[in-house]
């Protein structure tokens, strides 16, 4: 009979394994079985914090060393959330001992090196996926359904996105997105990221023939060889006269919007990344009409609401749990879906041009049709 239940590892304890333990345990075709760090005690106190929140009938193995997490016959898949510039490695060992892969993002220090890790999940007949979790949401399903219908939106023509955070000064001089060594690319990696997909996405994966980037600020911690980017803004250009813009900043307090506008209204997405708390996820249609009348200049709103029910984090059908449910529904099968593959190279190769970009002052960089 076959495995109706993904066994998953957890490589690292970073903070985000706290969300996606919660995920995973909600999924229903999913659980932890062993949780590795480079220290034992670690590893067991990530444990016992998650399980004192949400408990798996079996408490998970602490294990003291990466390689002893491979090693085990009872992991079917790893969630790797270890910095950038570790991953790859860890990343190509995970698919040469058989385990299906899920990595954070962003996936690679470079294009060349999200093709080697596909590579290697393609040729151990492994999953390979990363960790955008707005792509599992049932909102991006009513999202393209009123992209395509024609009177929403009309014909797409420009997409804006912003997402942001305020980064303390702790955070500047500790965290590991300051560092130049363990993420390169700062919040263009960590928040851009998410900008260019959502773009990506909404153009169906088409790829601008040109982008630019534009280093605003950036930072160097005390124990970084090189600075990282802190705040960051693109310009994508499409063929069929579409453009896209999106800012990512550490300086700034929450923002995680998108807007999607063309011929006929737009949409706007106020929290496309991280959905704000509730039992359902939304966007807003506006179909503004210009109606003068003698002298009387009147601008008509004509907004509506579209929402889904899903609730915004924590719960069996938030997109963090779809995330883990539809993986592991995918490593079970033994069929790898190589679309998530493109998706991901596609992203990276766009990232890795803005970034080129923006160390040459803008220039404009084309990317290969």
């Amino acid at each position: 009979m076959a495995n109706t239940v993904c066994r998953w590892g957890i490589l690292s304890t970073a903070d985000i394994a706290r969300k996606n333990w919660l995920a995973i345990k909600n999924s229903g075709n999913a659980t932890v079985v062993a949780v590795a760090s480079r220290n034992v005690e670690k590893a067991q106190k990530f444990i016992n914090d998650c399980q004192a929140h949400a408990p798996f009938e079996q408490a998970p193995a602490a294990l003291g060393s990466y390689e002893e997490l491979l090693a085990r016959t009872d992991v079917d898949a790893v969630y790797i959330p270890l910095p950038t510039g570790l991953r790859k490695e860890w990343v190509l060992r995970a698919a040469a001992a058989g385990k299906h892969v899920l990595a954070e993002k962003p996936v690679g220090i470079s294009a060349a090196d999200v093709r080697e890790m596909s590579a290697a999940c393609a040729k151990h007949n492994v999953q390979f996926m990363d960790g955008v979790m707005f792509m599992h949401s049932q909102r991006l399903n009513a999202l393209r359904a009123a992209l395509n219908d024609g009177q929403s939106v009309g014909q797409l023509r420009r997409i804006s996105s912003s997402f942001s955070f305020a980064g303390s000064d702790e955070f500047v001089k500790g965290n590991i997105r300051a560092s130049g060594e363990l993420e390169p690319a700062g919040c263009l990696g960590d928040l851009g990221w998410y900008n260019i997909r959502f773009t990506l996405w909404a153009m169906n994966y088409q790829m601008p023939t040109k982008v630019s980037g534009r280093l605003l600020s950036q930072v160097r911690r005390a124990d970084s060889g090189s600075p990282v980017p802190t705040e960051f803004s693109g310009e994508l250009f499409f063929d069929g006269d579409v453009s896209a813009s999106f800012y990512c900043s550490f300086l700034n307090e929450n923002q995680q919007w998108a807007v999607l506008s063309g011929s006929k209204g737009f949409i706007r997405v106020p929290d496309f990344v991280c959905p704000f708390f509730g039992s359902e996820v939304s966007f807003d249609v506006t179909n503004a009409r210009f109606a003068p009348r003698g002298c009387d200049f009147a601008m008509e709103d004509h907004t509506r609401r579209v929402s889904v029910p899903e609730y915004g984090n924590g719960a069996p059908n938030a997109q963090e749990t779809n995330l883990f449910r539809n993986f592991s529904q995918l490593a079970l099968s033994g069929k790898p879906d190589t679309a998530w593959d493109d998706i991901t190279l596609k992203t990276q190769q766009v990232m890795d041009a803005c970034l080129a970009s923006a160390h040459q002052d803008g220039k404009l960089v084309e990317l290969g049709r």
